[in-house]
Order: structure tokens, then C-alpha cells, then sequence
């Protein structure tokens, strides 16, 4: 018996466990690199840092200022990236608390100068190098001369690293990902030696080695949910469970849910379970997502609602209210995964993990700071 309402259960171990794998695969001295931006793809932003950090993470990285600053609020005092590009207040917030910003032309440079210089303090930065993404970034050596001189001028401003990221290196095709790779190699070969050169995400981590340089930035694949194959076994930190909260017996002929897309062709016994896409669970899922309950996987009927859903359990016995649903976990041999879930949603794992809303209840188990 569990709560009536959806509640998600984060396994810090877990996170643990894929940090010390994907770290011990790197090359010596090769830095690690948590991303737990978005808070932390679901997971919970400060738990996660934390536990990362506990297992050998060198640097996080935030996609914006507020999300570092929660960090530094938090007692953590690790390395931040903030991998967005920051304007206006943002630099100023970001100087004042210690985070490294990404800059893509001169005028952030100076921008950071202007705010060091106002707080008395030293603003650290990271280069943004676009080879291909298409988002952010400088582009041509020109540029990246321009970004040099700016730095000289500005002797509060200490450039400790240089970036890009691979739009396509979970693709079928490694062409573009080692142009992107050699582009970023030229971009930044006359910047001195010391300052940390990193491009490789996810899926780059498991299938470029040669692309781990001096550090790498891990996403997804600390989460548990590698975008490309890999040896490692590597787990799904996140577990989504329900309850059933009612149990009838729908007849031939009756149909259910908004739309009355689903009908009976025979007798069906259905289970209603407390969650829908009030909670985050996609309703385009609805008529091809599965859950668990018992140990057996249950096919959804019918449209999602925003609070409910139904499930047809005539497979399973003496089910009853209270009973758990497992939306993405494990029951003995039997599972569900953010990325089945996100196929019948027509997603990514990424987007299925970041949806619960707010009335989700989270819990984190597991944690080294307890």
C-alpha cells in the first residue's frame, strides 16, 4: 500500500553507481564534468550535485544563473558552468556567486570585467566555441582572436576553459561529429595549454574516446538512460509509482474516457490509477503507454485525464484499491523505462523525466550526506 498520489523516488546510489562507472571509463586525468542543469533532468538539483560530487564529480554545470546560484545557496562550493549564455543581472548574480559564465564574444568579457571590478572579486569564464550546434558560440578564428584580446584587456576576467557541444554524436553517422571535433581542435589550438578543453556529452562519453580531453560533461548517461550503446550498467535513478484508486468490471459494448476512443469488445475488468497529465504523464501516451501492477505489464485504455488514468487489469487477479502502479520502475523481471514511456509518447527519455509537475511528491533515498 502506498500513497494515493504519484510519487517519484530518486535512488541516489544509483546516481552514485553511474558517476563511479562513466568516471572510472575515462582516460587518466580526463575531469568529470555533472550536468544538473533543469534540476538535475528531474532528479532534484542539490541532491544530485551533492552525491556526484561525494563520488568524484570535478565540475557541475547549470544552464542558467538562478540554478547556480541555488547550488551556492546550498553550501556547495564545486566549480559551476553555466552553460547558457548570461546578459545583463545575470552576470552580475553569476560574478557575485563564483559561477564560471559562458562567454561568446568580447562584450561579455567586458561585461564581466565591469561587475568583478564592482564586487571587488575575480569573474571566471568559459569560451563557447560553435562547430556546429548552431545556438551559441564564436565561429571562425577571427573571432576567437577578438575573444583573446578582450581577456588581455581585462585583467579581472580568468578564462579557464573552452567548449563546444556535438549535435550528433548519438547519430548513425560519424562524419559530422568528428568535423565538429577537428573544427573545435582548430578554434582552439593557439589558446594556452592550461585552459580545460572540453566537447564530449552523453553519447560522445561511450562512443568518441578520443573526444574526452581534458574533461567531459555528463548528462543523460548519469541518470541512468545512455543515448547510445555502452558497455557500462549503467541504471535508472528515477522510479514513478501510483496507486489504484478504484476497480470495476466494464461491459461489452461500454466505452470510457473522454472521446469514448476505447470500447469494450468483451467484458474488461479496469483498474482507474491516481495520475495523469496533471502530474506530467503525456496524454498522447494514452491508448499504447503500459504500466505494472502485480508484476504484469497492463496496457492504459482510453484518453489520459488530467488526474487519472484507466488500466485494463483483466489479466491481473484480486486487484484492488491501493494496489501499486508502477509508471516507470522495475517489478522483479518486469520493467518500464523513461524511454518506453517516451516512445509511446512520441518523446525522449529526457522530456519524460523533466515532466512531472509540481504535485508529484519526490523522495530521495539513498543519500550519502544522511
Amino acid at each position: 500500500m502506498i500513497a494515493q498520489y504519484p510519487v517519484r523516488t530518486i535512488d541516489l546510489a544509483a546516481l552514485r553507481n553511474n558517476v563511479r562507472l562513466i568516471r572510472d571509463s575515462l582516460p587518466e586525468g580526463t575531469l568529470f564534468m555533472a550536468v544538473v542543469k533543469a534540476d538535475a533532468y528531474g532528479h532534484g538539483i542539490v541532491q544530485v550535485a551533492s552525491n556526484a560530487l561525494r563520488e568524484g564529480a570535478a565540475w557541475l554545470a547549470v544552464a542558467r544563473t538562478d540554478e547556480g546560484i541555488i547550488l551556492r545557496q546550498a553550501g556547495i562550493r564545486a566549480p559551476i558552468l553555466v552553460l547558457g549564455a548570461a546578459s545583463g543581472l545575470e552576470i552580475r548574480d553569476g560574478v557575485r556567486n563564483g559561477l564560471t559564465l559562458t562567454v561568446t564574444d568580447p562584450r561579455m568579457i567586458h561585461a564581466v570585467q565591469r561587475h568583478a571590478d564592482q564586487n571587488g572579486c575575480t569573474g571566471y569564464v568559459h569560451i563557447k566555441v560553435d562547430t556546429g550546434m548552431g545556438r551559441i558560440g564564436l565561429r571562425t578564428q577571427e573571432e576567437m582572436q577578438e575573444m583573446q584580446a578582450a581577456a588581455q584587456e581585462c585583467p579581472a576576467v580568468v578564462v579557464t576553459g573552452v567548449y563546444t557541444h556535438f549535435a550528433d554524436a548519438d547519430g548513425a553517422s560519424d562524419g559530422y561529429t568528428i568535423m565538429q571535433m577537428n573544427r573545435f581542435k582548430a578554434l582552439t589550438a593557439e589558446l594556452p595549454r592550461h585552459i580545460l578543453r572540453h566537447c564530449a556529452n552523453s553519447a560522445a562519453i561511450h562512443r568518441y574516446p578520443d573526444a574526452a580531453m581534458d574533461m567531459v560533461r555528463a548528462g543523460i548517461s548519469m541518470y541512468g538512460y545512455p543515448p547510445v550503446p555502452t558497455s557500462l550498467p549503467l541504471k535508472p535513478v528515477l522510479d514513478w509509482r501510483t496507486a489504484v484508486t478504484y476497480v470495476k468490471t466494464l461491459h461489452s459494448g461500454e466505452s470510457l474516457s473522454y472521446g469514448c476512443t476505447y470500447t469494450a469488445q468483451k467484458d474488461v475488468k479496469v483498474a482507474t490509477a491516481a495520475c495523469g497529465y496533471g502530474d506530467g504523464y503525456h496524454r498522447c501516451a494514452s491508448g499504447c503507454a503500459e504500466v505494472i501492477i502485480q508484476g504484469r505489464r497492463c496496457p492504459v485504455i482510453g484518453r489520459i485525464c488530467m488526474d487519472q488514468m484507466m488500466v485494463d487489469v483483466s489479466e491481473v487477479e484480486d486487484v484492488e484499491p491501493g494496489d501499486e502502479v508502477i509508471l516507470i520502475g522495475r517489478d522483479g523481471d518486469v520493467s518500464i523505462t523513461a524511454e518506453d514511456l517516451g516512445k509511446w509518447s512520441n518523446t525522449i527519455s529526457y522530456e519524460v523525466l523533466l515532466a512531472a509537475t509540481e504535485r508529484v511528491h519526490r523522495v530521495w533515498i539513498n543519500d550519502c550526506n544522511e
